[in-house]
């Protein structure tokens, strides 16, 4: 195998210093990035063409965020914000992913320097750790500076992951906001910390939540499990409003592509979920309401649905 193939396998990335060790001339190295097969995302740093477009776009930022730490060097900076938040692995939806943002260990001064974002800020011991040889600000304190000029809604996404993915407890989600409450851009973060729920299962249920809760709805209870009278478990639903006898799903894309097998086409399946739907009207004799990823643009629409709903329960 190629020493570049190699090095994009190990860490995502080769520089054009180690392509020249490895026999490559200059001309050689251009010729590859015009045709594609080499892709050049930052001034020095290279990826294989075909592997780099197979990257999610959170991918292709930790790849970037491993070359900015490889350039400035240990000890100067720690991964910080939304670049910290992704090598912890949290699911990102609504943050900016063209910088990659560092916090300055040494002292620097903050600044916004091509594709990377200096910070300027104070860290403890406890604030970093190492993770695949990169300093990173420990996920509780990235998380909340990662959504800092972000929404009520994008902040609740990213903590309920954060505490779906075990980084931390609400507790100390909550402990960690106590202390950076007066922080620039955070006064707005109490509601997301204080709804933040583990039990949440995806963007879509967060999203679906902080709807709830700004058009002054129930909150619901998340992941409701139904059985049937022998004991066998039917369904686990989204949400639940028992006192109103409704049941809550979120149907994103997603959805029905973890449930298809191989070959599998997706008709059979929506066939199959709308069976499961009845079942759990049947069996809990509770209404239900869908919500797909469009409804959340159409937030009248959406509200009038769910009132209609409400009012029907009594």
């Amino acid at each position: 195998m190629d020493i570049i193939d190699v090095l994009c396998e190990d860490r995502g990335f080769f520089t054009r210093a180690e392509a020249r060790s490895a026999g490559y001339s200059d001309t050689q190295i251009a010729s590859a990035a015009r045709s594609g097969h080499w892709h050049r995302f930052r001034r020095g740093y290279y990826c294989l063409g075909s592997r780099w477009r197979s990257l999610s776009e959170e991918q292709q930022h930790a790849v970037r965020a491993r070359a900015v730490m490889d350039a400035l060097g240990p000890g100067v900076v720690a991964l910080s914000h939304v670049s910290a938040s992704i090598v912890h692995g949290l699911d990102i939806w609504g943050i900016p992913l063209d910088k990659v943002h560092v916090t300055r260990l040494d002292g620097g001064a903050g600044r916004i320097e091509g594709d990377v974002v200096h910070h300027e800020g104070r860290a403890i011991e406890d604030d970093i750790v190492e993770i695949d040889g990169m300093l990173v600000m420990a996920a509780p304190r990235a998380a909340i500076e990662a959504v800092g000029r972000s929404s009520s809604e994008v902040a609740l996404c990213h903590f309920d992951s954060l505490l779906r993915r075990e980084l931390c407890n609400a507790d100390e989600l909550a402990e960690q906001f106590k202390t950076m409450q007066f922080w620039p851009f955070t006064q707005h973060l109490h509601v997301p910390v204080r709804l933040a729920d583990k039990r949440t299962g995806s963007i879509g249920e967060s999203r679906g939540v902080n709807f709830f809760f700004h058009n002054s709805f129930p909150a619901p209870e998340p992941q409701f499990a139904v059985y049937s009278a022998d004991g066998r478990l039917i369904g686990t639903c989204d949400w639940v409003w028992k006192k109103h006898r409704l049941l809550g799903e979120f149907d994103g894309k997603l959805k029905y592509g973890r449930l298809l097998k191989d070959g599998q086409e997706p008709g059979p399946v929506v066939f199959a979920e709308k069976q499961r739907e009845d079942l759990l009207r049947e069996v809990t004799d509770m209404r239900m309401i869908r919500i797909v990823w469009s409804d959340f643009e159409r937030p009248r629409l959406l509200r009038a649905r769910f009132e209609r709903l409400l009012r029907r329960a009594g």
